[in-house]
């Protein structure tokens, strides 16, 4: 079987055998010059191969790795000590760290990436959102002071869309503010009994108007004749379900359908499934769908209206109950958003 030494071990024996077999050659032209006994000249090379061996190896400990470890001490201040204390670590043990370093070091620097190109996506949007509105508000009010003021029915019409326009910011401002609530665990959630079938069948009522305009139906799954508890806060939910069903109504096609679900996802828990049959969404989008701000139609136009915010908040509301939710869809099929609740338990 073959021995393995460390790498700085195989330099000094590799070393010291060269210049022990360099010496042995003259060594041996010197003995056959002066006849001198060949045990003198073995014992002689022995000795020298020894003293060699151990400065090679001292000056290859001492100097080369306490150089090379005052330079960690500085550059590399967060790996493991164990290296100060042994200056004979194995090289190959120490490359390993310094990759592993070098790799976590990567990784941040792609995350950092990610993160400044997510940075200033979401500024160029929060500044479009802001755009549209504030720019509409000040040509209406420029126009009035340029003497439109004096036309009643001009001013009548152009103060009211100029209120329409402060609204819109005061909405995205207000839903800005909220998220940050809701990161930041300032905006408490209330947990309480409540059943969430009927909850539903309130924002169905609120929302049927709007679905009518559209020719959309609000359904359930089944006809739920028991209720069903959850643990929750329940504005919060309410919230939530009238968004994502608002949303469905927006963007759904004429004379479809959307549904609300309700599956028994673990003992533990329940799982509300919305789901509509409208024109979906491609799948590159999806993984983007809650971030603030983000558009799936990159045109500039919006036909509907809304902060850009709304996804964004039903996401933070559901993680703050410790719960998730998902989004599938399918272009031409439709579109079904599902997150899980805590299942009510009488104690």
């Amino acid at each position: 079987m073959r021995l393995k030494f460390k790498k700085h071990y195989r330099f000094a024996i590799y070393s010291s055998l060269y210049i022990t077999l360099l010496i042995g050659v003259l060594a041996f032209g010197f003995i056959y010059y002066y006849q001198i006994p060949l045990w003198i000249v073995f014992f002689f090379c022995a000795f020298c191969y020894i003293i060699c061996f151990g400065i090679i190896q001292y000056y290859v400990e001492r100097l080369v790795y306490k150089k090379v470890h005052d330079i960690y001490d500085t550059v590399f201040t967060d790996l493991p000590h164990v290296y100060k204390e042994n200056l004979s670590a194995n090289i190959d043990s120490l490359s390993k760290e310094v990759e592993r370093f070098s790799e976590d070091k990567r990784l941040q620097i792609e995350d950092l990436k990610i993160q400044d190109n997510f940075r200033k996506e979401f500024i160029g949007n929060l500044a479009h959102e802001l755009k549209t509105p504030l720019f509409t508000v000040q040509s209406y009010l420029l126009t009035l002071q340029d003497g439109a003021i004096d036309n009643m029915e001009v001013r009548d019409k152009y103060m009211a869309r100029a209120t329409n326009g402060m609204e819109r910011l005061v909405d995205i401002v207000e839903d800005l503010d909220r998220i940050t609530k809701l990161e930041t665990g300032k905006e408490p959630i209330h947990k309480e009994k409540m059943d969430v079938v009927a909850l539903t069948q309130t924002v169905f009522e609120m929302l049927e108007v709007v679905a009518q305009e559209k020719d959309i139906s609000l359904t359930f799954d089944t006809d739920y004749h028991m209720p069903i508890y959850v643990y929750a806060d329940s504005k919060k939910i309410h919230h939530v379900l009238t968004n994502l069903i608002s949303n469905s109504i927006k963007y759904g096609r004429p004379n479809g359908t959307t549904e609300v679900a309700f599956d028994n996802f673990t003992e533990e828990k329940i799982q509300v499934r919305i789901n509509d049959n409208g024109g979906g969404i491609a799948k590159e989008h999806l993984p983007r769908l809650f971030e603030r701000f983000y558009r799936v139609d990159k045109s500039g136009s919006r036909k509907e209206g809304g902060s850009g915010l709304g996804l964004a908040i039903v996401k933070h509301m559901i993680e703050a109950h410790q719960e998730r939710i998902q989004v599938e869809s399918e272009i031409g099929l439709g579109t079904e958003f599902s997150f899980t609740l805590e299942r009510y338990v009488d104690s």
